[in-house]
């Protein structure tokens, strides 16, 4: 398994910009689909974006398209989440996971992802 630690989280004011950072162990990084999600207080963790091995493909939440970009540097063994026109409702633990599925069985589910990382908080203010 992969060990992922994620950084970047804090208080940002509506419509400000953060980067979150994924850093992962190991040398495989590169075989991992990774992804990141969010959970917000009596929700259940969704889908907030997603990448292939290679970076060629991604994926996003409807809520989030046009306002998150998702990237990877498999040199770096990171993930980057960088995150515009933030909104309130985008306040939520933020959590790096990687994935063993090839990029054509990932749905999105946080069941196709079996390492994750500890959190880190995203605090919106209006």
């Amino acid at each position: 398994q992969v060990q992922l630690v994620e950084s970047g989280g804090g208080l940002v004011q509506a419509g400000g910009s953060l980067r979150l950072s994924c850093a992962a162990s190991g040398r495989t990084f590169s075989s991992y689909t990774m992804g990141w999600f969010r959970q917000a207080p009596g929700k259940e963790r969704e889908v907030v974006a997603a990448i292939s091995l290679s970076g060629l493909s991604t994926l996003y939440a409807a809520s989030v398209g046009g306002r998150f970009t998702i990237s990877r540097d498999n040199a770096k063994n990171t993930v980057y989440l960088q995150m515009a026109s933030l909104k309130t409702e985008d306040t939520a633990v933020y959590y790096c996971a990687a994935s063993s599925k090839g990029w054509a069985y990932v749905s999105g589910s946080p069941a196709d992802f079996g390492s994750w990382g500890q959190g880190t908080q995203v605090t919106v203010s209006s």
